[in-house]
């Protein structure tokens, strides 16, 4: 069994930052990638809102300079996943095996009970490394529709952040898939550059906020298709059209962009019954913009009126950050920033034990 001072478990833009500040620190951490390693930029073509790329960068090319860098000051990167921990105690345990024939998708996918049962089979075997402090930086994944054509044309016309990409869209036909106020403001951002955005909901009525419905239902730039679902995603080298249903008339609309906006989805799972979590899966630090986070700041306040340690979970140690924590912002930059800040929060609390 190996032991290191920081594990490290996630390949964003969050895990990579933290390890090369935590690496630089002399912390030598261990950092767990995955199989596929680089978080959600490595669907995206070209990132032109992360500073330093005047001319934009591809987001492989930035996650593979961002590990290079890590692994440049000494990070240890391992190309597997974390499948189990156990925090209870100090040194913290981590697991990276999985029993015979079960793949890694079972954790976006399994039932609580498929997974504490998975759990149970998982920690008869010893612990692949212990630690002396962890930061958790599995990120998020956006839901996807399950259509044909969605996966093939990610980054090539279909995306998953307006916010990233409107300004690709610059006179395209656009169209947004959901009906909450990610969707608004993913519509909003589009209305900047495209030439029409298309709302696509397969209900009746949106579930957004009043004030955004408003803002966006009023714009000359956008119209919606109620009550209508998309079949299907078609190009070749990009996207060209979409298939869609509308009570029950299936046609063919010429598009240019296509973004979902259906939500995100935690890859938190495996500590959902080991650190706190709020209602959405997000793991809650003593900054979280939630109720939770608020109550674990004040609770953790110093003499002098400062929150300690900021990004510490309810488990004295163990850190998170990036989109796994961030219920609101999504960024790369904002997950490079709470990585920064995850490495010296640790790296603080290690000296001080």
């Amino acid at each position: 069994m190996h032991h290191v001072t920081l594990a490290i478990i996630g390949s964003g833009p969050a895990g990579y930052t933290a390890a090369i500040y935590a690496s630089r620190a002399r912390l030598n951490p261990t950092l767990f990638a995955g199989y596929q390693s680089g978080g959600q930029l490595m669907w995206t073509t070209d990132i032109e809102n992360f500073p330093g790329f005047p001319d934009g960068v591809p987001g492989p090319q930035l996650m593979q300079s961002m590990r290079s860098q890590a692994e440049k000051f000494g990070t240890v990167v391992q190309d597997v996943f974390v499948t189990a921990v156990d925090f209870s105690a100090r040194p913290y345990k981590l697991w990276t095996n999985l029993p015979a024939g079960v793949l890694p998708s079972i954790f976006e996918h399994g039932t609580p009970e498929v997974l504490a049962e998975l759990r149970t089979q998982i920690m008869q075997e010893a612990p692949a490394l212990t630690s002396d402090a962890v930061i958790i930086a599995t990120g998020a994944t956006s839901v996807m529709l399950g259509i044909p054509g969605e996966m093939e044309l990610l980054g090539r016309g279909v995306s998953t952040c307006a916010v990233c990409d409107a300004a690709f869209f610059r006179d395209k036909e656009t169209f947004v898939i959901g009906g909450g106020d990610s969707a608004m403001e993913d519509a909003m951002a589009l209305t900047k550059f495209a030439k029409s955005v298309t709302l696509i909901h397969r209900r009746d009525s949106f579930k957004a906020s009043k004030i955004m419905q408003e803002r966006v239902l009023s714009h000359d730039k956008v119209k919606v298709l109620w009550n209508t679902t998309v079949k299907g995603v078609l190009g070749e080298q990009k996207v060209a059209s979409i298939t869609v249903l509308t009570k029950g008339v299936e046609k063919s609309l010429p598009a240019d962009g296509v973004f979902l906006a259906i939500g995100h989805r935690t890859m938190n799972r495996i500590f959902e019954s080991v650190v706190a979590t709020d209602h959405h899966g997000y793991v809650v630090t003593r900054k979280s913009l939630s109720a939770e986070g608020v109550a674990a700041a004040e609770a953790a306040m110093s003499p002098e009126g400062l929150v300690l340690y900021p990004t510490m979970t309810s488990v004295e140690g163990v850190f998170a950050a990036g989109d796994g924590v961030d219920v609101r912002y999504k960024q790369a930059i904002t997950a490079a920033g709470n990585g920064c800040e995850a490495a010296l929060d640790a790296e603080r609390w290690l000296e001080r034990q």
